[in-house]
């Protein structure tokens, strides 16, 4: 019996090594190749388009993908600036309005300052003061230090502010660099495609490429599933937001439209990230009814995504909205930005992996010595 058991655990033990190296020697190795990585996902993309183009128009295969390749990117490229141009008016719009809510939180700074409750605390302070003069330089200390710690993050604020425009603009040749390199490996991996899967097929164990064919073309159709579920649910909820802040009469609301579904992918907060400080400050600033829509909004958002996330993560995906949660929120703090669709990725791969049996004969391995 022990004989056994210490063969399970060395087989164990193996295993979970050899996860350990592939998972590590993957993280590792993304920061060098995820270019080629995003050329391959493209590659696969458009490679239903470029065998249209080949059958319909009867082209060669690399004429196709440059067409293909051309095509992909000036629809983008149309779609991204008209975005950015709509965005970049409400937002110059949204500048010409700063100057008048800067006049309102000043006014509204004095009035504060000259109000009766702060005269009466600095009266306090001043009695406090002439019956305890030995407290004086202390209180003029923590005032002198007060003052200093927000100098010092203003100046920390407006420092990071400037070095991000600034490394921005230097990494401008580097991101043309980039995308050059990533539209050209495109390219060769697309005009190569057929050979590339016959290569990777014939790299696979014999004994494994029925597994790995039923893991791909599971994580094929659940990763599609799931894109599409989160296109729909940003869509919907920015659907909402527009209508919403139209109804509301305010000014810029195609860019509060677009930043609020954006933000909707963030685990746990999602759009209460913008539309909470944003009706506190309207209670705060006396604009009451604005206050009350916004706050009637975020409900609707929140019943409206209740209603129809499980229903289109389990159809599309056929992941509940718990675990698709947690997984979000596991690899944005691992992998930050990115973790949002890292996580329910391995998530997601993980079922695959159990539906297709790899996880069962990991254990039967483990346990018995076998992989079947």
């Amino acid at each position: 019996m022990d004989h056994i058991m210490s063969k399970r655990i060395l087989r164990g033990t193996w295993v979970t090594l050899c996860i350990i190296l592939l998972v590590g020697g993957f993280i590792w190795l993304l920061p060098i190749l995820y270019p080629f990585l995003i050329a391959w996902l493209i590659a696969y993309l458009i490679n239903p388009l470029v065998r249209w183009l080949q059958i319909t128009l009867r082209l060669p295969r690399w004429l196709a993908v440059t067409g293909a390749l051309l095509i992909y990117a000036v629809s983008g490229g149309i779609v991204l600036a008209a975005a950015v141009t709509r965005m970049v008016e409400e937002l110059l719009i949204l500048a010409e309005s700063l100057d008048g809510h800067l006049m309102r939180w000043k006014s509204w700074f004095v009035d504060w300052t000259q109000s009766e409750g702060i005269h009466n605390i600095i009266n306090e302070i001043n009695r406090f003061i002439a019956n305890n003069p030995g407290y004086e330089t202390t209180i003029h200390n923590n005032i002198d230090q007060t003052a200093q710690s927000v100098g010092s993050a203003i100046t920390r604020l407006l420092n990071g502010l400037l070095g991000g425009i600034l490394q921005l603009l230097t990494s401008l040749p580097s991101m043309g660099i980039l995308l050059v390199v990533i539209l050209t490996a495109a390219f060769f991996i697309s005009n190569q495609w057929t050979r590339n899967m016959i290569w990777l097929a014939k790299a696979i164990p014999e004994r494994f490429r029925k597994s790995f064919r039923e893991v791909w073309l599971d994580l094929q159709q659940a990763l599609s599933g799931y894109f599409q579920a989160q296109l729909v649910l940003i869509s919907v909820t920015a659907f909402i937001v527009l209508i919403g802040l139209l109804l509301l009469g305010v000014n810029s609301a195609f860019t509060y439209a677009i930043l609020i579904g954006f933000v909707d992918l963030l685990p746990y907060l999602g759009v209460g990230t913008i539309m909470l400080p944003w009706l506190l400050y309207c209670f705060m600033t006396g604009d009451t009814s604005l206050a009350i829509g916004l706050a009637v909004l975020y409900g609707v958002i929140i019943i409206a995504r209740q209603i129809i996330e499980p229903k289109i993560l389990a159809s599309s995906v056929g992941l509940d909205p718990l675990p698709t949660m947690i997984s979000m929120f596991v690899g944005l703090k691992l992998f930050g930005f990115l973790g949002l669709v890292a996580g329910p990725a391995a998530l997601i791969l993980l079922g695959a992996m159990s539906r297709a049996g790899l996880l069962r004969d990991l254990r039967n391995y483990i346990m018995e010595g076998k992989l079947r």
